[in-house]
């Protein structure tokens, strides 16, 4: 009986802790709620109105009937025109857009073949009949994305044809970029630096300020004249290097395993990957000063965490999102840096055709160190 009271003992203590912790209590609902919501609303393979350009080269109004027709099937959303098929290279290296469809110039004519091949009438060379009606441009880094427009290969045009032609005729040729064997390691390694990074950079930081709390070491801080914003940038500059230590084992592994190409310029690679570190590390530190413990810092770093992981694009398609979830994702330092990476790394995009990454991260790091220089305060409280 004593033995059970003292358990009870002990018991009633730890709930009385945690009902004074209302952080935790709050993590406790919010964790398994934001999974929930996540994994039921976000998360979803099927892609739908992927960004896509065109390159109309015959100008006439049965190539806009052909891209209403696209539309219709909600897969894919024209956003952008281009007058030449280098400038839409440039658009899916750079990640404005995910696929071009080029309009030839004799698009009447390949869709009279088209009809004509598909009812059995015989073309008049082997080369008709390999000319399909126009020609997809796909990156081909993302597989989903390529695999949803590849859906499209065979779509039956039935506005454009008075008879319907042949299933089995290809209507679009689709070419993939930058990956056309579809292999998914070429997808996943640049995309894994911006997970690990986003673990450990955040983690390192999370517990900085107070670590130094629970040791003991914010009054000899106190005492010194360091300022909060010198505080909070000496704490990010040292795992700095931890996590350029850390991309570069990651993507060099990948090269040398998987076979993983790094197409850009390496200095470019190293701007973005020090941009986003610093982002991150930034991060953590607000997480830092919001905490009263290391426990809680833990608990808010798990809660950054999942939506880094689930709604940056790494696992499913930032386009198969809902337009709430896109919102949040575009808040996140994640999505912006893994746009960069893939981009860099499987495109040999310029860091100057993605400005918008680019200074959104320059951005988050500078509002972050200052609101963290602004909560903390040099004080025992």
């Amino acid at each position: 009986m004593k033995s059970l009271r003292r358990i009870y003992a002990i018991f009633s203590k730890e709930l009385i802790q945690l009902r004074r912790d209302k952080m935790t209590i709050r993590m406790v609902v919010m964790i398994p709620l934001i999974q929930l919501l996540l994994f039921g609303y976000a998360i979803n393979t099927n892609v739908r109105h992927i960004p896509v350009g065109a390159v109309d080269q015959s100008q006439n109004g049965l190539s806009r009937i052909l891209m209403q027709t696209i539309s219709a099937t909600r897969v894919v959303e024209f956003v952008a025109r281009y007058a030449s098929i280098q400038q839409a290279q440039s658009a899916i290296a750079s990640a404005k857009v995910r696929a071009v469809l080029v309009i030839p110039a004799d698009v009447s004519q390949r869709l009279a073949r088209h009809q004509s091949v598909g009812l059995g009438t015989p073309p008049s060379s082997d080369e008709e009949t390999s000319r399909p009606v126009a020609q997809w441009m796909v990156d081909g880094s993302d597989t989903m994305i390529a695999g949803a427009v590849k859906s499209l290969r065979s779509m039956p045009l039935t506005e454009l044809l008075s008879k319907p032609a042949n299933r089995n005729t290809p209507t679009f040729e689709v070419t993939l970029l930058f990956n056309p064997e579809q292999r998914t390691a070429v997808n996943v390694v640049p995309g894994l630096v911006a997970i690990i990074l986003t673990m450990t950079m955040i983690l390192f930081t999370s517990a900085a300020i107070v670590r130094e709390n629970e040791r003991g070491n914010m009054e000899m801080l106190i005492a010194t004249p360091v300022r909060p914003i010198e505080l909070m940038v000496g704490k990010i500059i040292p795992y700095m290097f931890i996590g350029a230590l850390q991309a570069a084992i990651v993507l060099g592994l990948g090269k040398l395993l998987f076979n993983v190409p790094i197409n850009g310029s390496l200095w470019q690679l190293g701007v973005v990957t020090m941009l986003f570190i610093s982002a991150s590390l930034t991060l953590g530190l607000v997480i830092s000063t919001l905490a009263k413990n290391q426990l809680q810092s833990m608990q808010m770093t798990v809660f950054v965490l999942l939506p880094s992981i689930l709604l940056s694009g790494f696992m499913f398609p930032y386009e198969g999102m809902p337009r709430f979830a896109q919102h949040i994702a575009e808040t996140l330092p994640a999505t912006h840096f893994m746009r960069l990476i893939r981009s860099v790394v499987l495109r040999d995009a310029e860091i100057a055709d993605m400005t918008f990454d680019t200074f959104w991260l320059i951005a988050f790091t500078v509002l972050g160190l200052l609101v963290a220089s602004l909560r903390f305060k040099k004080t025992l409280d």
